[in-house]
């Protein structure tokens, strides 16, 4: 029968069968339409090809290539078949065949990424997907039907028939490599990791007030300056590498050079146009966390530089979206600025809160002539009443509640409440003289992460679309390329989940309950493992064998 993750989609006379890790529907994500049969059959291993009907495109190229490898070498035996023995199998799969209808290898927010996978008892299987992204999704979902049992490769369940596509659009990781570096392996890594889950999107943070460590050929004085060293810093053609890596993943890389705050690190090189930089010991009165900076709004040379910046790295980052920050300013940074001061005194009328909307108007429209979709946090339009233009995404982030107020003002929202989707939280203070906990604590467990919906609260089916998606966020005051897979892994695969698939169970039209997901993510997480990601455990191996044995009993 049918299954599905979409209620939309779904008979009413249907009868929902539970998701069995033992069964094809033991895929992470979960598709949002699949149906199953009770064969096994084995994978012709001596000769079993990826072809595709496309040849021109280079993401269809360097994907069968990489899952024709990865099928070839994986050897992913379930946690829940360790005393399985050998299975009985019938009929062998001799190829997989990829169908492409555009081979265009243009990826952006409104990309089809949809697939359907066909797996029968006996011959090939196929995939048939819109575009090469499409495909890449397909080759992913194919590649964890296949486990290995006593020496072979098989696939269970079949015949497998499913049709996919995503719930939202933007489906993302914030990495934050100014605080810690991380070095290139580890973001190529992380890419792989995303893929496996299918995530779309890196939203690089890549400078803050603590580092500059991407290469500048307008401003080298940045890097020469503000890089932690000569070795942690990424070069225009690191920098090439790692996009065109995500590429070939399905995977958009959207930079985000943080303005006018957080950017003491600039005045490193440029004491000149900033304001309340470094001021300690009392720093809390002009920022969030130390180091205090941030450009000078009042000064024509501020505005310059920024510009450059967006016109530089508007050139480097191919993809559409450039984040501009713009969130955790503090005012009284500028109202003690003299030259912010004599401006306002000048200019009867204007204020340190008009420079800051004006700061926003100039270079949202710059982006604007760049050809870029601007992002921006939250408070440029929440807190500091920036009229953007209905083209600016925006960033939710302060709490669950500013997702709706965002799109009842009409804006494009990336939900990232910190209480749900904020990873680096739980582990204490990084203030050195301070034993309390961090700011965001407690630890944001993988349950908390899946039981929250985007959609909450927001019901009119048009505001609904402007919720274009979502990001989980690794700021990297603790973390860097050491911890980063942890970290990470297998939260973030939650978080994936309700991105792809949404949290409505299709049977109940309820949240689906973390008791019942968590066998699969276990399985996902084993499968990351195998895969080099060094995910996180979620719970004892006990646990994982006799999953039914681990649930709490105050939770019905």
């Amino acid at each position: 029968m049918w299954l599905t993750s979409f209620a939309a989609v779904l008979p009413t006379a249907a009868i929902f069968v539970a998701f069995s890790v033992q069964s094809a529907c033991a895929l992470w994500p979960v598709p949002a339409l699949y149906d199953e049969g009770k064969i096994s059959v084995e994978i012709k291993r001596s000769d079993f090809m990826i072809k595709s009907n496309v040849t021109s495109s280079s993401v269809i190229n360097a994907s069968i290539e990489r899952y024709q490898y990865l099928l070839e070498h994986e050897y992913f035996e379930s946690p829940y078949d360790f005393n399985e023995g050998a299975l009985k199998t019938s009929g062998y799969l001799y190829a997989l065949e990829v169908n492409v209808q555009s081979a265009q290898d243009v990826y952006d927010i409104t990309t089809d990424e949809s697939y359907t996978l066909d797996v029968p008892v006996e011959g090939k299987a196929v995939i048939n997907a819109a575009t090469p992204f499409g495909a890449v999704r397909g080759l992913e979902t194919f590649s964890q039907l296949v486990s290995a049992n006593t020496g072979r490769k098989i696939v269970k369940n079949a015949p497998v028939k499913i049709k996919d596509a995503p719930k939202f659009a933007h489906r993302g990781i914030l990495l934050d490599t100014s605080r810690n570096f991380y070095n290139i392996d580890s973001i190529l890594r992380t890419l792989d990791a995303m893929a496996y889950n299918k995530l779309n999107v890196l939203h690089w943070h890549i400078t803050d007030a603590f580092s500059w460590p991407i290469e500048s050929k307008v401003h080298p004085e940045l890097t020469e300056k503000g890089a932690y060293s000569n070795e942690m810093r990424y070069s225009y053609e690191d920098v090439k590498k790692i996009i065109n890596y995500a590429k070939n993943r399905a995977i958009r890389v959207m930079p985000e050079f943080d303005t006018p705050g957080h950017t003491f690190v600039v005045g490193e090189a440029h004491p000149e146009i900033m304001s309340c930089l470094n001021k300690q010991p009392n720093w809390d009165k002009f920022t969030v966390e130390p180091p205090s900076g941030q450009l000078n709004i009042a000064d024509p040379r501020a505005i310059s530089f920024a510009f450059d910046i967006i016109s530089e790295y508007s050139r480097l980052f191919v993809d559409l979206g450039f984040h501009l920050g713009g969130g955790s300013l503090n005012l009284d940074c500028w109202k003690e600025d003299p030259v912010v001061e004599l401006y306002v005194r000048d200019h009867p009328g204007e204020s340190v809160e008009s420079l800051l909307t004006g700061w926003y108007t100039q270079m949202t429209g710059k982006l604007d002539e760049m050809g870029k979709i601007p992002f921006l946090w939250e408070e440029s339009v929440l807190n500091f009443n920036f009229t953007a233009k209905n083209t600016t995404i925006l960033q939710a982030w302060v709490n669950e509640d500013s997702v709706s107020k965002l799109v009842d003002k009409g804006f494009r929202v990336i939900a990232s409440p910190w209480n749900r989707y904020y990873l680096d939280c739980g582990h204490a203070s990084w203030l050195s003289n301070f034993e309390g906990s961090s700011w965001c604590d407690p630890y944001k467990g993988w349950q908390q992460i899946y039981s929250y919906n985007p959609l909450t609260n927001i019901t009119d089916p048009e505001k609904q679309k402007l919720v274009v998606g979502g990001e989980v966020a690794l700021w990297s005051a603790q973390s860097d390329e050491t911890t980063v897979d942890r970290y990470l892994w297998p939260r973030a695969s939650a978080f994936a989940e309700i991105m792809w698939s949404g949290n409505i169970d299709s049977a109940t039209n309820a949240t689906r309950e973390a008791g019942k997901v968590a066998p699969r993510l276990t399985d996902h997480r084993f499968r990351m493992v195998t895969r080099g990601i060094m995910a996180t455990p979620l719970q004892p191996l006990w646990c994982v064998r006799h999953p039914e044995a681990c649930l709490h009993p105050s939770v019905q």
